[in-house]
């Protein structure tokens, strides 16, 4: 029976270009994801968009002395514009500046104030004198009062991963003049967290699917106590309050943008024409999947399933598969010091499958994973080029060159070549286990032991030798060579999408990857195959020297 797989994706805020750790931490895993699921036959819903009330934009708007609007805009569309040529398949991309958006904000704010989880309270707020205004929390930094890091924020430390409030910091300044704020006292509406301890410690204790250092994280932070947190801010831009004398006050990036996930859920829905569509994602056995960096667990993992909890009637998440760091050439990426690889630039120059290739198969699942240049090199050149990409072609122009670019009738299968062929199903299948489980890494390592395994049996077979004097045991090789093609370019779909697209075709195979479905599409005697173009590009050492030079490096 089909199942029904809700995704959501961490929401980038629009105020900068996407780096390679966006794209490690949460957007590949999630298409990996999204792509396999529909090949199964189950249903998904996979949303996201642009987060465009946090502070981080009103920071750059100041900054370039634009509006906040204009900084949406410019890379709203640059995000969507990555998304198509990295091949991030989004049934929605949307934005938290939408009408849909406020009104669901706004119904779950005033359920939750009914429920008795909101309530008002009066709060001491930073206020910088040299600026003359509240500080929103991303306005203030200051040292960590856990791990003593001296350029936390406001609202969560990078270094530790805690949330907490300005006041919890030590020696803070303002972000914009590094004068020291004092505190002056607003009210505001609060989030009441501490009450549900009780119910999210027994929910997290039945989540034994979750990644361990989720997991860890999550348990961590509950036994440290929840506290209530503050849900408006004295701010002018962002989701207004639905409260009579809170005018000149919005509620606050991190409540809001979680709720993105059910309003971009319903636009899609009416989008489709149908304003129930969005239901069977988020209620029965549907499962429901969040792909975010590490930074961003304890809003997913304890935040918004507190607030699901006490709106009602909607699913929690069934797992959290949560992405580490990715570290740039050993060390830690670092956008204001501009140490990162920023993903439009990326792509202006290079294929999307080699970059999808190498982030997978180093992909940051349990510990931080570095990018580095030479790697890049690497695995693009010996593994995509000369394992992969090498086997496509060497069987393929050899079935164009003897066999009339058709497939050739299969002879008696030998013990080697059953074992290749059972290897083949075993890979599916293990693969299919895999990527069930949200094991990215493992999969595409099993993906490639499989190509590396039909290589070592063509060596043996030598079909360009049998050819000439056996031309059935010639002709079988190569059949049971184009079968293993055909497993390779499903089990790496979701990982390489457009070299499998490609591949498929290349094949003779008729429609899509996706409407074959998970399974080994047997080639066909006599089908005729397209004439092969390489799969990959190799590329020449001299890239090393010209990135590494573009962060600085001279090696």
């Amino acid at each position: 029976m089909a199942e029904h797989i809700f995704i959501g994706v961490a929401w980038p805020y629009a105020n900068g270009s996407l780096h390679l750790g966006h794209i490690a931490g949460a957007y590949l895993p999630a298409d990996i994801f999204a792509r396999y699921h529909p090949l199964k036959g189950n249903k998904v819903l996979m949303v996201s968009g642009s987060d465009q009330h946090g502070t981080p934009i009103t920071l750059r708007a100041e900054q370039e002395s634009k509006s906040p609007q204009e900084i949406v805009s410019r890379y709203h569309q640059e995000f969507l514009d990555c998304w198509q040529k990295l091949g991030i398949s989004f049934d929605l991309f949307t934005t938290t500046g939408t009408l849909n958006h406020t009104q669901v904000v706004h119904d779950i704010f005033l359920k939750l104030q009914d429920r008795g989880y909101i309530y008002r309270d009066t709060v001491p707020q930073a206020y910088c004198p040299r600026c003359q205004r509240f500080l929103p929390d991303r306005y203030v930094e200051g040292t960590c009062p856990y791990c003593h890091y001296p350029q936390a924020r406001g609202d969560q430390c990078d270094e530790c991963g805690r949330t907490m409030s300005p006041g919890d910091l030590l020696d803070l300044r303002c972000r914009l003049c590094s004068t020291s704020p004092h505190f002056e006292v607003s009210e505001h509406f609060f989030f009441r967290l501490s009450a549900f301890r009780d119910r999210l410690k027994e929910w997290i204790a039945g989540q034994s699917h979750w990644r361990q250092n989720v997991l860890n994280f999550t348990i961590g932070i509950l036994e440290g106590g929840l506290k209530d947190r503050a849900i408006t801010r004295d701010i002018d831009w962002g989701v207004t309050v639905p409260q009579a004398g809170f005018e000149r006050k919005r509620i606050y990036v991190w409540f809001e943008a979680v709720i993105g996930y059910l309003s971009a859920s319903k636009e899609w829905a009416r989008s489709h024409s149908d304003d129930t569509a969005w239901q069977p994602f988020w209620g029965g056995e549907a499962k429901g999947f969040y792909f975010i960096g590490k930074d961003n667990i304890p809003f997913h993992t304890l935040i918004w399933p507190a607030m699901l909890m006490g709106y009602e009637n909607l699913n929690l998440p069934y797992d959290v598969p949560a992405n580490e760091f990715l570290t740039i050439e050993g060390k830690r990426l670092s956008t204001s010091r501009n140490w990162a690889v920023w993903l439009p630039d990326y792509l202006q120059r290079y294929d999307p499958d080699a970059l999808r290739y190498l982030l997978s198969i180093n992909m940051p699942e349990t510990g931080d994973a570095d990018f580095s240049w030479r790697e890049f090199l690497r695995r693009n050149n010996d593994e995509l080029v000369a394992t992969y990409g090498n086997l496509v072609h060497r069987v393929l122009t050899f079935t164009q060159r003897n066999f009339g670019g058709a497939v050739p009738p299969l002879g008696k299968l030998d013990s080697q070549s059953q074992r290749l062929l059972v290897r083949a199903q075993e890979t599916l299948d293990d693969v299919d286990r895999l990527l069930y489980r949200c094991h990215f890494k493992e999969a595409i390592k099993t993906a490639m032991a499989l190509a590396q395994e039909a290589n070592r049996y063509l060596d043996e077979k030598s079909p360009w030798k049998t050819i000439k004097e056996d031309e059935s045991t010639s002709a079988t090789a190569i059949f049971v060579a184009l079968s293993v093609l055909s497993a390779l370019k499903t089990v790496l779909y979701p990982f390489l999408p457009f070299s499998s697209s490609r591949l498929h075709g290349y094949l003779g195979f008729d429609g899509s990857i996706e409407a074959a479905g998970w399974r080994i599409q047997s080639p066909v005697p006599g089908q005729k195959l397209l004439f092969p173009e390489p799969l990959f590009r190799k590329l020449d050492e001299s890239i090393v020297i010209e990135e590494t030079s573009r962060l600085g490096i001279q090696e």
